[in-house]
This record gives structure tokens, sequence and C-alpha cells, in this order.
């Protein structure tokens, strides 16, 4: 690698670039030589000049040079641009894209490190024979570059058929699941059709079971309802049944209270109860004979 970081090749391109930069600059410095040349030939003839002169003189002067100067420069812009439109377009034919950074050009030690190139390079002692200043042209890509670009076209080839042996296992994949997608949705549907059906049956069912245990509840309601009406109603029939069955007890009670003080005053009662009182008696006197017979234990 030479002092500016490139090889050769590339370094010859811009000592030849640097070389076309110094005729022009020289053509206009001798431009520039050639305007205040003018100036002392036409103008300075006289001894003594007024400030109306001397201005008038240098305001010409200002105007040749800033012309010249401006032309330069603009020429120089133009003449980078082209510079680069070469590199560019050489660039694209390789499928590159090259950058540049321009904040790089105006770097000061970079700037000074090509002033060292120059000089170094164009120095009577150190200038090169002109049969090495020679510019080369673009290699044609067919020529020079032609295997670089067959490797990249080749390589480029491997590398789209893998993409596409991807992009049909991708396919596949993608087919594939497209298929069960469709399956998982048909699936889907056919479940969610049998839970309708079934969600159906079942809230059919609901509200069967939802009538008959309404109408059992109306029915256990009505028979509950009878239930409570008879209950009350035997329950007053008892109470009624209780006092009428103690009324009657108390009228048999009263009835039989009287039939026997009646009985007791009738001449039969009366003899029956002497008769019982006399056998009463005699019995007493045959236990008390007997108990005279019995032996003693």
């Amino acid at each position: 690698m030479a002092e500016l970081g490139l090889n050769d090749h590339h370094q010859n391109e811009v000592i030849n670039y640097m070389r076309f930069a110094r005729s022009k600059r020289g053509l206009r410095l001798k431009t520039v030589d050639s305007c205040f040349q003018d100036l002392k030939d036409s103008r300075l003839v006289e001894e003594t000049f007024t400030i109306d002169e001397v201005t008038e003189m240098l305001d010409g002067l200002q105007t040749v040079v800033h012309s010249e100067v401006e032309s330069e420069l603009i020429n120089t812009a133009y003449t980078n641009v082209l510079l680069l439109r070469q590199l560019f377009s050489q660039a694209e034919k390789w499928y590159l894209k090259l950058q540049t950074d321009i904040s790089e050009l105006e770097n000061r030690e970079l700037l000074e490190q090509v002033a060292e190139f120059e000089k170094a390079e164009f120095t009577s002692s150190n200038k090169k024979p002109s049969s090495e200043l020679i510019k080369p042209k673009l290699a044609p890509l067919n020529e020079g570059g032609s295997e670089l670009l067959n490797k990249e076209i080749t390589r480029l080839h491997e590398e789209n058929e893998k993409l596409k042996t991807r992009l049909k296992t991708i396919e596949t994949q993608a087919t594939s699941a497209l298929d069960e997608k469709s399956k998982l949705e048909k699936s889907l549907k056919d479940l969610q059709m049998i839970q309708g059906d079934q969600k159906t049956n079942i809230t059919q069912d609901i509200s069967e079971l939802e009538e008959t245990v309404s109408a059992l509840r109306c029915q256990f309601e009505k028979t509950l309802n009878d239930s409570t009406a008879n209950q009350k109603f035997l329950e007053e029939n008892l109470v009624t049944t209780k006092h009428d069955l103690l009324k009657v007890q108390d009228q048999l009670s009263t009835a039989e209270k009287e039939l026997e003080k009646k009985f007791q005053q009738t001449a039969a009662y009366r003899n029956m109860k002497e008769i019982l009182t006399k056998k009463n008696d005699q019995i007493k006197d045959l236990r008390r004979r007997l108990s005279r017979y019995e032996p003693d234990d």
C-alpha cells in the first residue's frame, strides 16, 4: 500500500488526476498573472495617478480576477462531478453502491497528507518517467473482470436456487397449513352445529322441565290450599264434635244421676237394697263361722 492507503493502480489514478489538476491550476494562475500584466501595460503609463484612477484600476482588476477565479472554481467542481460520475458508473456495472463522506473533504490532517503526497510525487528529483504516468483506461467488463463477474453470477445463481428450494418448501408448508386450517375450520363448524343442536335440545328440555315444575308447583299449591282448607274444616268439625260430645256426656251424666235418683226412690230399689244388705250380713256371719273351723297354721 502507498502513502494514501491505496493500491498501486488506484494511486496511479490519483496521480493522473493531480497532474490534470496541477495543469489546470497553472493555466489559471497564468491567466491571473496576465490580468495584472495587462493592467500594468495598459494603464500604468503615467508617473502619478489620482485616487479615483487607482480605485478604478483596482476595481477593474478585481472584476477580472473574480471572474477568472469563479470560472476556475466552477470548472473544478464540474470536473469533480464528472470524475465521480465515472467511478459511480463503473461501480453500478458491478452492482455496487459507493458512499462518500463529505465531512472528510475538510479534514486538515488528510489535506496535509495529500499535500505532502503531491509534493513528494511532483518534485523534480522524484518525478517518475512519462511511461509510468500514462493514464490507463477503465478495464472493460468482458476482459479484466469477466472471471470475477462470472463467479459472482454463479454465486447468485446458486443462492437463487437455494431461495427457490426454500420457497418451494415454504409453499408446501403453507399449503399443508392451509389444508390443516380448512380441516380445523370444518371441524369447528361441525362442532358448533352439534353444540347448537344440543343447545337447542337442552333449551327445549329445560323449557319443558320448567313447565312441568311450574305445573307441579301449581298443583302442589292447589293441593296444599285444599289440604289446608280441609284441615281447617276438619279442625272446626272436630271442635264442634268435641263440644257436642261434652254436651252429650254432660246430658248423659245428668240423666244417669236423675235416673239413679229416681231409681233409688222406687220401692224395688229399696227392697233390693235391703235384700243385698241382708245377704252381706249373712255372708259376713258365714265367714266368721268358717273362720272358727279353719286350722291354725
